[in-house]
């Protein structure tokens, strides 16, 4: 992926102005608790001496999503920010009224259902349209930092719009372990990203409220493969030798036969053979037992930890690629 043109000549967000090799902390005001406590969004800019991409590294979107956040605030941590070329902005709470109550949404509403947003909307489409009107106008490309939800753990992956093939460069450079495309969808971060021709990867790893160490490894590695591919890093910065990604060419959901108590036979991002028993499911009482089996060669990408199930919930996320036939 090349970038021809740079924006990060001089950033200015809310007024404020942060030239060549400068960096600054804006705290955004977002709104009150009902105490009258003022809630602020930190926004990091890192500006390099040497003009170069600008990217948007943007966590906690939905506030119940912590993997992003911790990742995001143990790069701050580390320091991993020298920037010397190109501009990185760091969000690494956004949805902070979701974080405070362990929720997803923001005040009931998702933030990213929200796109393009309004300032006289709702919280969720207020947040919305200062990243709209704000931020994404001054970047290159973004990373966008999600884990999955309702129980649901994603094996380190990254997603990205199919018919953006710069989108599709930088999910090959990040190199999770396993790549695929994934629709746009309608008032989503991402797809306001691409109405405005800037390129977006979705890094989707653990699931909510649940600290992952090997998600979170991962992250930093991807993200940090990037900005020394573009030169923004310094070049002796050390990264564990490179392991080619899984790219996922279909993918479908397994779900529950029956109703009762689930458990997996597999490791989440196991690769399975056709037939493979990848968990049961029995009832309270002991007298039915279902087998749960692989419909073809694949791989697990996502799996269901919790162990009370319904008739029709998700309990594999199954992604096969080319050649991998049902």
């Amino acid at each position: 992926m090349e970038i021809k043109t740079y924006k990060n000549q001089e950033i200015v967000i809310r007024g404020e102005r942060i030239g060549l090799g400068e960096s600054s902390l804006i705290k955004i005001p977002v709104d009150r608790l009902a105490t009258g406590t003022l809630i602020e969004i930190p926004v990091y800019v890192f500006n390099g001496e040497t003009p170069g991409p600008t990217v948007l590294l943007q966590g906690g979107l939905h506030g119940d999503e912590i993997n992003g956040v911790e990742l995001i605030r143990r790069m701050l941590i580390d320091k991993r920010y020298k920037i010397t070329k190109g501009c990185v902005i760091v969000v690494p709470l956004l949805n902070v009224f979701g974080f405070l109550n362990l929720a997803r949404d923001m005040h009931g509403k998702d933030v990213n259902r929200s796109f393009p947003g309004s300032k006289k909307g709702s919280l969720a489409s207020s947040m919305a349209n200062f990243i709209s009107k704000e931020l994404i106008p001054l970047i290159d490309f973004a990373i966008d930092y999600h884990t999955g939800g309702a129980q649901r753990n994603n094996y380190p992956q990254i997603r990205y719009t199919p018919i953006d093939a710069r989108a599709a460069s930088l999910a090959k450079l990040f190199a999770a372990p396993f790549v695929f495309p994934s629709r746009l969808i309608s008032k989503s971060f991402r797809n306001e990203c691409f109405k405005q021709g800037v390129p977006v990867i979705v890094y989707e790893a653990g699931e909510s409220l649940r600290l992952d160490e090997f998600a979170i490894e991962k992250g930093i590695e991807g993200t940090l493969r990037i900005l020394k591919h573009f030169e923004m890093i310094d070049e002796q910065v050390h990264l564990p030798s490179l392991q080619q990604p899984v790219y996922i060419a279909k993918r479908r959901w397994i779900r529950a036969k029956a109703a009762g108590l689930f458990s997996a036979s597999v490791y989440n991002g196991a690769a399975v053979t056709k037939g493979m028993v990848l968990g049961t499911i029995v009832d309270t009482y002991g007298e039915t037992k279902f087998s749960v089996k692989a419909p073809s060669d694949g791989y697990i990408i996502a799996l269901n930890f919790f162990p009370v199930i319904n008739k029709g919930d998700a309990l594999f996320h199954f992604g096969m690629s080319e050649g991998q036939e049902e």
